[in-house]
């Protein structure tokens, strides 16, 4: 009898033992989740902030650039405006060579103001791009962050999203979760008007053979248009601003030869792009 009690009281104490291991063990995976976040939430702001001092440093070179030029005409319509004066007192030179002279002095300050606007222009280009790059990390958080990269390019924002996010291997049908990050992606578009979106589709270079398309060109032309038609009739942005665009298998990151680099070659590309019209009417001159 005395054994009995005696096995019970051990088997009572294991099991308060393994419940209070237990309840350690939770505290420590949580706390080891949250850290995992934080890590990432600061490599995340370490990027940003190296592109933001890219940004600023190119902008700085602009700066600089428009005020060495400024300077430079400054000092020669100071320069030309006295000589002119000195060879008009000698008669060296006609009142109609002299205004002709100005009229090219002047025009010199018209084209100092035209690089000023430019120059205007790409720093505001920028600040949108790089506000515009916080709003997408914001939305779409670290769901499935290894599978979804954003980033500037060339002044440029693009959005890589790996096709098994989108879609089902050989399918053009969008798949409940795709629906969803997508979702999310189109709301922060919505709040920029002024920019046109193009969406390309790419595939590897496994030839297609489900039967229902006619090959990889089908294939990436039918994906990009299904994302169009949900962006249009789902979330509301203007077809005017889209862009349906299929590149195959011909414009690959990596190498074809592996499992890997065709996965990475597997994706959609959502490049945010601002109207080219602002652009080709800041860079005409305007008529004097």
């Amino acid at each position: 009898m005395r054994t009995t009690w005696l096995f019970v009281l051990l088997t009572l104490s294991l099991l308060s033992y393994c419940k209070s291991s237990a309840a350690r063990e939770m505290p420590e995976n949580k706390e080891q989740l949250l850290e995992a976040d934080l890590k990432q939430c600061q490599q995340e702001q370490q990027e940003l902030g190296n592109q933001r001092t890219v940004l600023e440093n190119q902008n700085k070179e602009l700066e600089d650039k428009v005020a060495d030029l400024n300077k430079q005409i400054a000092y020669l319509k100071e320069h030309n405006t006295a000589t002119l004066k000195h060879l008009e007192s000698m008669s060296v030179i006609s009142s109609s060579q002299a205004d002709s002279i100005r009229k090219s002095l002047d025009s010199l300050g018209a084209k100092d103001a035209y690089i000023q606007n430019i120059q205007d222009f790409m720093a505001r280009k920028d600040a949108m791009n790089m506000n515009l790059v916080l709003n997408l990390k914001g939305a779409l958080g670290n769901e499935q962050a290894e599978e979804i990269e954003i980033k500037v390019d060339k002044g440029v924002v693009f959005i890589d999203l790996s096709d098994k996010l989108l879609f089902r291997s050989g399918s053009h049908e969008l798949t409940a979760g795709a629906k969803t990050i997508l979702g999310k992606v189109a709301r922060v578009l919505k709040e920029q008007p002024g920019m046109e979106i193009m969406i390309e589709g790419h595939t590897d270079n496994v030839p297609y053979s489900a039967g229902v398309l006619r090959d990889n060109w089908d294939l990436s032309v039918k994906r990009s248009t299904a994302i169009v038609r949900l962006l249009q009739n789902s979330y509301g942005l203007s077809p005017a601003r889209l862009i349906a665009a299929g590149r195959g298998e011909y414009k690959p990151i990596a190498s074809n030869d592996d499992a890997a680099g065709r996965a990475s070659n597997r994706r959609t590309r959502i490049t945010i792009l601002p109207e080219l019209d602002q652009f080709f009417q800041l860079l005409e001159p305007k008529s004097q």
